[in-house]
């Protein structure tokens, strides 16, 4: 017959892994620490961002300097074989319109100026869905700036979310967003496109290219 005490230190070992396991699967995922606009057209946040090089946080970017940079990406949906043949013969795309750019560049210029060294800025751009009453167009990434390089990293086009109800009881309660995808990143002129050699990610060779993008006199 097991002791009291034997029962209580097992049962202390259980309870410890299950927390230690709860504990280490969550920090590692980003959560938002600050709201920086929210409305039916654009959602900007800051994330605390569990794999951070640090980012050198805060920035200063104008909004043309940073509406230059985003105009450079493009990208395709990764894909393995043999639909990859396929999707490597349809130009990339680019990850916003004109119209998106400007709805959203102001507030991550705010965003990049209020970040810390471990927080990135997380978007999303919006829009009425296929079903709008249900759904909501959603296209969402993340940007940070370690310098000389500036990271982007998309997550979503223009992907049907469903709209979260309100009533408890409702049968899509929770919603649930779709699982982010994974997206081949392209940068033009290509020579900015470089991998930043702390992160082993791509990101753009952000001052060397605002150099040629932006005339001096407006710098």
């Amino acid at each position: 017959m097991c002791s009291p005490m034997r029962f209580l230190s097992a049962h202390g070992l259980i309870v410890s892994f299950f927390v230690s396991l709860v504990s280490g699967g969550c920090a590692r995922l980003p959560y938002t620490t600050t709201v920086i606009h929210e409305d039916r057209r654009v959602v900007v946040s800051l994330q605390r961002d569990p794999d951070a090089v640090p980012y050198t946080h805060p920035v200063q970017l104008r909004g043309d300097e940073l509406s230059a940079v985003l105009t450079g990406f493009s990208f395709r949906e990764k894909q393995r074989l043999p639909l990859r043949w396929f999707a490597e013969e349809v130009p990339p795309k680019k990850i916003l319109r004109s119209d998106e750019m400007q709805a959203v560049v102001p507030f991550l210029v705010e965003g990049l100026e209020k970040a810390g060294p471990d927080e990135r800025v997380y978007f999303q751009v919006l829009a009425p869905g296929m079903n709008p009453a249900a759904e909501r167009d959603t296209t969402a990434g993340w940007i940070a700036v370690r310098e000389p390089y500036l990271h982007l990293v998309l997550e979503h086009y223009h992907a049907q979310f469903p709209i979260r109800k309100s009533e408890q009881w409702d049968l899509r309660y929770p919603a649930t967003p779709p699982e982010a995808k994974t997206y081949l990143l392209y940068f033009e002129p290509g020579r900015f496109w470089e991998t930043d050699p702390v992160s082993s990610r791509q990101a753009v060779q952000l001052r060397e290219f605002l150099k040629t993008a932006i005339p001096a006199s407006s710098r």
